[in-house]
């Protein structure tokens, strides 16, 4: 088993360097890929649209897919996802995005909660994403 932490070139480096964007632990034919929780970010570490958790979650999920590829996975590999909202009243917009990305049934395993504040003034939720390749890929 071989086990890196990496922070795949082409996404914004993480905030103060101070954890990998993803782990992943290679196993026999295929790779396990735990990414770190992601917010709505631009490149240069801004808050995008703080007003807005449907545009929140998808430059989220952007970014998530983003790492994701430099480790040869897609969406479509998506195992689980954790997210952390500030307002569960966000909920359907959040959802119809996550409807629009994960439309295969089932849908992956999910956890939502509630969180009084997120790290970065104006985020409106983090989502963490565990994700499967069905075969070892360079990354």
């Amino acid at each position: 088993m071989e086990m890196r932490l990496d922070n795949p070139p082409g996404v914004a480096a993480p905030f103060g360097d101070r954890f990998a964007h993803v782990a992943r632990v290679d196993l026999g034919g295929g790779a396990l890929l735990m990414l770190a929780g992601q917010v709505a970010v631009d490149d240069e570490g801004r808050v995008v649209a703080p007003d807005d958790a449907g545009a929140q979650a998808g430059r989220i999920f952007e970014i998530v897919a983003n790492v994701l590829a430099a480790h040869g996975a897609t969406l479509g590999d998506v195992l689980h996802i954790r997210t952390f909202m500030t307002d569960l009243d966000d909920l359907p917009a959040y959802g119809a995005v996550r409807r629009r990305l994960f439309a295969a049934s089932p849908p992956p395993a999910s956890t939502t909660v509630q969180v009084s504040r997120l790290f970065l003034p104006g985020a409106r939720l983090e989502v963490e994403v565990v994700a499967g390749v069905r075969s070892v890929r360079a990354g």
